[in-house]
């Protein structure tokens, strides 16, 4: 096996050059990828590497003064400039903390577990300004604005109800911010919901004034004096500007063209910000800008080569031709993992590259696997002992492949690509066809192609027009293809039979609207499988012919004991004679051709005996006449795991094989059989947890197989160099968006440029927070919704685990204080309210005195006490007065986040205010998105309430999900009659009766997107009612299918975008937003004084309305008929 030095290092090397270009006159000098600066008197202070520094004003050498794995941001200096304050993950958390701007102990402030980002200083100098989305005025985390003392204590909520960036003016008198956070910040020429402008808001009289405004992107504000400077892309370009108090004399500052401004600060007379990865400072007086020369130099130990088990990102499981190994990969290398001797081989060794999908030739000579070492992807066949140099094969289309496998003879490797054609290629010849295709992209790619036992022919499953797939077969040498089944049900997952007589697939009859999988309407609509065979000779017998069990008799003879014998009805052979010369081996048989009678196939579909229709996938061939597949529980999340079954014709019933089986593999002589089980922890690790490694086990195929027989002990460990794997996952990330994106002339970029002009940067990336934020720089230039990049192998940083008590608190009398408690309120059994058990000797208005036997002052703060707490007994001292004398102590559990208590709280305040606004005639019904939660909460709301006449619909805040057909097609319903009621006063029936028939009102805001977006502009375009609040977001594209990185990390391509019916179509909604048809802002005078000016003025629309238009709904039956009587 090759060392893993010299081919990772030219890996890395040849990338980075390719993303260099050799001339950079203008290039600054010292280091680039600074971040989030801020300026005092004398020095300046900036992130890099996800620590803080600071450097005189000049530059230089600058001086680091945090060195924490975790990330850290948003340095702010005192005004006095002698401290700085900043959030980091020391703690496992992003809270805030404060250190000398001199150097020495950073002291942590705050302990919350939501994130806490500095924003700046109090004037005073006395506490610290941050924003967190802790105990929001809102259903989701929506930040606000709190303080903390920088001597350490409680945090106090500012007045803004909701607030994200910003600052407070120097006369204490005005605070400028960014009301609303952003779904992505990095997004270039977005003019969705999301822009708002900067509001300057008197913190005693909360009137708010803004600058100049048209949809631009304005942020992080500032104050430099009695002026606020401001980051905004009115010019294309985000550039800095400023305006006055009153939100006048907008000025622009500076005229950059290329890179935007990212972050700013200001002080001292002056602004900082970050452009291209450097630090400028700007004299507004003079609008004269420099970039400031830094050198930050350092170790970094999370950025050296180390080495690492990564069993856990282990994924395409295969086996050796006899099952003798078992074939992965993991953070792209290719491993074997023997059955019983030998050690794990690491057959690629190269992380500067990634390898996947490797596949192990049926003849044992040869594994393929797909490499990126050239800089795209290409097919690769190595030895499996890894001792022979590789041979890549230059075929068509460079990209990510798919459903890697060879054919039986090992001449052949069939794969599809990005965009669903089916390729075959010519091991020999280096040469490539296309023999099929998809022709619809969903989300899940199931062309599930198999190989005939001859070669010659392959079977594969794709959609057909109306949705439904259909089982193809395409001969790979003529090229001609047939359709097997007729699209009257699914059908998926063809696999020839070992003994190239049958064809198995399974196949559905209930696929119906879970045919349309973005659609809300395919929910509650389990899709149920069966097995069958296609019989694929005219002359062949069916395998499952009429057995009747029937008695011959008995002679004399017969009464003899058993006789084993080696095949049922012949004598065993007589044994050898000692010292006979054993027989010379048979000649090899070979494989009969697979005939196929194409004509009249549909007619020779037989279904498989004893197999109940439920949900099965995986379908496997085993040996002939046996076949393996996946059994999964009704409504089961992807990963759930099933039971594997086995099928054989002679049973003619499946047996189970093993449970909890989340992927299998069988052998190419369909003797052996491994699998693996649901990972510790679930299918889905937990955030900034490390993935654990499956348990695998190597059995049998023939027999069923003992509780955890066949484990294998095991290791996959490799190298990690991440200078090498960053330069990897950054041309992948520029490779995805080019093969993935649904567009692709990419919005009009010019996108080969951008992967030069951010491949610069690449060198000066020294921690895994900052690649994300290069990619998402790069990707911004497409400019489009929903390209999240997120995740990856972060250093690991301690596990945070404080406790909250689902209580609002405030500190009265040198105490704490429960101002409210929240419970899980009615029909809620999943929430957990600590504070809200009935019989717990605790109300509003006690005061909380100890935790664990901890005494608690108004001068600590409580969530340092609550550190540890979560899910665990934890013992409060309360009383009804600011005194341990006469307390009691009562034990709860703390939860780890409270969130779900407070949005339910949310819902039912709006309910109950609607309902006394309305005065009971309108219901009132809230989706947090178009997911399933939204769904569970429509059908809850909604129909619950279907006595009021009208309905308000709440879908601010709405995180989207799918399309949300099933809400539209209730919500337009009509009634067309009644049936009577024989019961109480004979109220009838409408029909049909479930429904609200009078007027509709949705309320929408900036944060409703996506699935979000689309409710809204359906509920418009069919003229359901009428929309109130403000412009949604503005991100109607759909994902799915981008390949992750090699370390977990993500860099979506949106797959799909909308364009409206009529005409020739337009793009619609994506980057604009729907608008509401009366807009209404919450000011925040207004949510201060406790009105929820949207919320009033969507009653005051609906009542309105129904006073305009009222039910006419009977509420009694005419006379009853005569049709009895006689003439």
């Amino acid at each position: 096996m090759r060392a893993p030095s010299l081919r990772a290092s030219l890996a890395a090397v040849a990338l980075l050059l390719s993303l260099t270009p050799t001339v950079h006159a203008a290039e600054p000098e010292g280091t680039r990828m600074l971040r989030s600066p801020s300026v005092s008197a004398d020095r300046l202070a900036f992130a890099y590497a996800q620590n803080i520094w600071v450097v005189p004003r000049a530059g230089g050498d600058a001086k680091r003064l945090t060195s924490g794995q975790g990330q850290a941001s948003n340095p702010r200096f005192s005004p006095d400039g002698r401290w700085i304050a900043f959030s980091s993950e020391y703690a496992g958390n992003l809270d805030v903390w404060v250190v000398s701007a001199d150097g020495g102990e950073p002291r942590r402030l705050t302990w919350h577990p939501a994130a806490d980002q500095v924003q700046g200083w109090t004037p005073d100098g006395k506490s610290i300004v941050f924003a967190s989305g802790r105990a929001t005025a809102a259903p989701t985390a929506a930040p606000r604005f709190w303080t903390v003392p920088f001597a350490g204590g409680p945090e106090t909520p500012m007045v803004l109800p909701r607030a994200y960036q910003g600052r407070i003016s120097p006369d204490g008198r005005r605070v400028a911010y960014r009301m609303n956070n952003s779904w992505d910040e990095e997004r270039r020429n977005y003019r969705g919901g999301q822009n708002r402008p900067v509001w300057i808001t008197d913190l005693t009289t909360l009137e708010t004034v803004s600058p100049e405004w048209k949809d631009s992107k304005d942020m992080d504000p500032a104050w430099l004096g009695d002026r606020v400077v401001f980051i905004s892309d009115r010019d294309g370009v985000a550039n800095v500007w400023s305006c006055d108090a009153r939100g006048q004399d907008l000025q622009q500052l500076t005229r950059f063209t290329d890179d935007d401004v990212k972050t700013l600060d200001a002080g001292a007379g002056v602004v900082v910000f970050e452009q291209a990865g450097v630090i400028h400072e700007l004299d507004p007086r003079t609008r004269q800008e420099h970039v400031v020369p830094i050198r930050a130099n350092g170790d970094f130990p999370w950025m050296m080569p180390h080495w690492d088990d990564v069993a856990g990102r282990l994924s395409n499981l295969s086996l050796s031709p006899t099952g003798k190994r078992v074939l992965c990969e993991a953070r792209g290398e290719v491993f074997t993992i023997p059955g019983e001797k030998g050690d794990v081989r690491n057959l690629t060794r190269s992380p500067g590259s990634a390898e996947r999908d490797p596949a192990w030739s049926p003849d044992g000579h040869w594994i393929a696997y797909w490499s990126d070492r050239s800089g795209e992807y290409r097919l690769t066949i190595e030895s499996p002992d890894g001792n022979a140099p590789p041979r890549t094969l230059d075929l068509p289309n460079p990209g990510h492949a798919y459903t890697v496998s060879w054919s039986p003879d090992s001449k052949r490797i069939l794969y599809h690509d990005t965009k669903l054609n089916m390729w075959v290629a010519d091991v020999a010849a280096g040469t490539a066809r296309i023999v099929g295709r998809d022709p619809w992209m969903v989300p899940v790619r199931t062309l599930s192609p198999s190989w005939s036992p001859d070669s010659r022919w392959v079977a594969y499953s794709a959609h057909l027009n109306s949705l439904y797939r259909a089982i193809f077969v395409a001969n790979v040498e003529t090229g001609e293809t047939h359709q097997v089944t007729d699209g009257l049900a699914d059908a998926i997952t063809p696999v020839f039979d070992a003994g190239g007589k049958l064809l198995w697939f399974l196949a559905s009859t209930d696929y119906a609207l879970k045919s349309q999988w973005l659609d809300m309407t395919s929910y509650d609509h389990d899709e149920t499988f069966s097995l069958y065979a296609a019989v694929l000779t005219k002359g062949e017998a069916t395998p499952f012919t009429l057995e009747s069990d029937e008695d011959a008799g008995v002679t004399s003879g017969d009464k003899t004991a058993d006789k084993p014998s080696d095949k049922a009805g012949e004598h065993p052979a007589a044994p050898a004679k000692a010292g006979a010369k054993p027989a010379p081996d048979a000649p090899k048989p070979t494989t009969p051709p697979v005939r196929i009678d194409f004509d009249g196939i549909a007619s020779r579909i037989v279904a498989a005996p004893g197999v109940s229709e439920k949900p099965y996938a995986q379908l496997r061939a085993g040996v002939a006449g046996t076949v393996y597949f996946l059994e999964t529980a009704i409504g089961a999340q992807p990963g759930a795991g099933g039971t594997l079954q086995r099928y054989k014709v002679a049973d003619r019933k499946p047996t189970a094989f093993a449970s909890d089986v989340t992927d299998f593999a069988v052998s190419a002589d369909g003797k052996k059989l491994v699998y693996r089980t649901v990972s510790p922890g679930g299918p889905v690790p937990m955030p900034g947890m490390k993935p654990v490694a499956p348990s695998l086990f190597l059995v049998d195929a023939d027999k069923a197989p003992t509780a955890g027989a066949g484990k294998l002990t095991y290791a996959l460990r490799m190298l990690v160099d991440p200078t090498a794997e960053f330069a990897q996952i950054f041309a992948e990330g520029w490779r995805n968006q080019r093969d993935y994106l649904y567009q692709p002339t990419m919005h009009g970029t010019d996108w080969p440029r951008m992967r030069e002009h951010y491949g610069r940067l690449l060198p000066w990336v020294r921690h895994r927070a900052d690649l994300n934020y290069l990619l998402d720089m790069m990707g911004a230039e497409i400019a489009i919704g929903h390209s999240y990049v997120r995740g990856g192998d972060m250093p690991e940083v301690p596990s945070t685990n404080v406790g909250l008590l689902g209580a609002d608190v405030a500190v009265e009398s040198g105490r704490y204080r429960l101002t409210r408690l929240y419970d899980n309120e009615s029909w809620n059994p999943d929430l957990k309210a600590p504070l809200g058990t009935p019989g717990l000797k605790v109300a509003v208005g006690d005061y909380l005195l100890a935790v664990n036997g901890e005494e608690l002052t108004g001068d600590d703060n409580l969530y340092r006490l609550l550190d540890g707490t979560a899910n665990r007994q934890t013992v409060l001292t309360v009383n009804d007065k600011p005194t341990l004398a006469g307390a009691h102590t009562i034990t709860v559990v703390p939860v780890a986040n409270e969130q779900t208590l407070r949005t339910r709280a949310w819902v039912e305040d709006n309910r109950r205010t609607v309902d006394r606004l309305s005065g009971g005639k309108l219901a009132y019904v809230y989706l947090p998105n178009t997911g399933q939660p939204g769904y569970t909460s429509f059908n809850r709301y909604y129909f619950s309430q279907q006595d009021r006449p009208g309905v308000i619909v709440d879908e601010r805040y709405n995180g989207g999900g799918s399309a949300a057909d099933y809400m539209i097609e209730v919500m337009q319903r009509t009634f067309d009659g009644y049936f009577n009621n024989v019961a109480g006063d004979r109220v009838p029936f409408t029909s049909p009766a479930a429904g609200i028939w009078g007027p509709k009102v949705m309320l929408v805001n900036e944060m409703s997107g996506s699935g979000g977006d689309y409710l809204p502009y359906m509920f418009h375009a069919r003229r359901i009612g009428t929309i109130v609040g403000k412009r949604t977001w503005g991100g109607l594209v759909h994902t799915a299918d981008t390949p992750t990185f090699v370390d977990g990390g993500s860099m979506i391509a949106p797959r799909g975008g909308y364009f409206a019916a009529g005409g020739e179509g337009r793009w619609a909604v994506e980057n604009e937003g729907v608008a509401p048809d009366v807009d209404v802002e919450n000011w925040p005078k207004d949510l201060v004084a406790g009105h929820d000016a949207q919320l009033e003025r969507a009653v005051r629309l609906a009542l309105e309305q129904l006073a305009a238009k009222p039910v006419e709904r009977l509420m009694k039956e005419p006379p009853p008929p005569t049709w009895g009587r006689r003439k």
